[in-house]
């Protein structure tokens, strides 16, 4: 049995105020040539589909388009809900598409969807769970004490019965410590989202959706695809790619990565103004990706952004590294460019407010109101 992970598609995405609409377009018709050519029995989707739960008509227009174009291809499509999507959206008509191979997760009651299949090794049972939080399991399971999200998860998971003997694949949503984020993934009060891998392991293979780098946590066999194209500079690094995976007899399964080739590249350049408008430096190379420019120039350039589109018409950031940018970030501290989460907001402002630090139990008192104000949210 063969399979496609993807995740965390986010149409309708802008990055730095660019639509990346067509560029979706462009990825998907590539990520269906793969599927052409590879002839898979499923795709699995893990999850943030859209980038917002309220998704603009062309996003759900683009989505539409490629599930028809999946299901011409007559595979099965399993789609799960992550935490950038409406679990009410993404299950809108899901008794209806069941008929044609598209498997939708229902908006979480307590159960876990599972769908059979089959092939000459015997049959393989994919469950469906999307996007939790320690409040949407509680609200199902009153006596078990759920705490945390490994704690829902794992609750979730023990409600499924799941048969170890038999081939079971997994597709969730899910923070798994030990991964590595992207500066453009939502951050969390104390990495307080983390699910424990040894939840996972009833699971010959489990399809993440939710961190942007590709990489497999723990084994192999426990994997976050990535998303398909870049959507910030901090992932300007990372090689994009469609993981295949391939179930034989129990216990054996083999991944692979297929790369995508986006139609801009997202990359960061460095060096003066002269050296970047040099015909020599960019002649022949993609001027046309996006571009994050940094200038070393001592002065600021006048309307260096104009300047700059003239050759690079897709430069979305511009800033300066000299003495002076140096020196305003040793004044303004070392943490300029890290994302703090709301904890170490409230601990900063705590000090300066009060000229001391908050102590440990005011700290854990401050964490557990938050994370039940943003449950209670949710």
């Amino acid at each position: 049995m063969k399979y496609i992970h993807l995740s965390d598609l986010h149409l309708g995405k802008r990055v730095n105020e660019y639509s990346m609409l067509e560029d979706q377009k462009y990825i998907l018709r590539e990520v269906i040539q793969i599927i052409e050519r590879e002839c898979p029995d499923g795709v699995l989707i893990a999850g943030d589909v859209y980038d917002k739960s309220m998704p603009s008509a062309e996003a759900v227009q683009l989505f539409d388009d490629f599930l028809y174009q999946l299901v011409k291809y007559q595979v099965e499509v399993f789609v799960i809900s992550g935490n950038h999507d409406s679990p009410e959206r993404i299950a809108f008509g899901g008794r209806l598409m069941e008929r044609s191979g598209v498997h939708l997760s229902p908006v979480y009651d307590g159960k876990v969807t599972c769908v059979e299949m089959e092939d000459t090794f015997g049959k393989v049972y994919v469950y469906l769970l999307p996007f939790l939080k320690p409040s949407h399991v509680r609200r199902y399971f009153p006596e078990a004490e759920i705490s945390s999200y490994t704690q829902a998860v794992q609750e979730a998971m023990a409600a499924a019965d799941i048969d170890v003997q038999q081939r079971n694949i997994l597709i969730t949503h899910q923070f798994v410590t030990g991964a590595e984020r992207s500066e453009s993934e939502e951050l969390s009060v104390g990495g307080s989202d983390n699910v424990e891998v040894s939840v996972f392991e009833d699971f010959d293979y489990v399809a993440l959706g939710h961190l942007h780098g590709p990489q497999s946590v723990g084994k192999q066999t426990i994997r976050y695809c990535g998303t398909p194209l870049k959507y910030s500079f901090s992932e300007a690094r990372h090689e994009k790619s469609v993981t295949v995976i391939e179930l034989k007899e129990k216990g054996n399964v083999s991944v692979q990565t297929i790369p995508l080739v986006p139609r801009h590249d997202l990359r960061e350049l460095k060096g003066t103004y002269m050296e970047l408008t040099a015909k020599s430096f960019y002649n022949g190379t993609a001027v046309d990706d996006y571009l994050h420019i940094t200038l070393t120039d001592e002065e600021d350039v006048p309307d260096a952004v104009g300047k700059l589109r003239v050759i690079y018409p897709n430069l979305m950031k511009l800033d300066y590294d000299n003495q002076r940018t140096r020196i305003s970030s040793l004044v303004e501290g070392t943490e300029l460019v890290e994302r703090k989460n709301p904890l170490e907001l409230f601990e900063e402002f705590y000090e300066k407010q009060n000229n001391q630090l908050m102590s440990k139990e005011q700290s854990q008192f401050c964490y557990e109101l938050i994370r039940n104000i943003w449950e209670e949210e949710a």
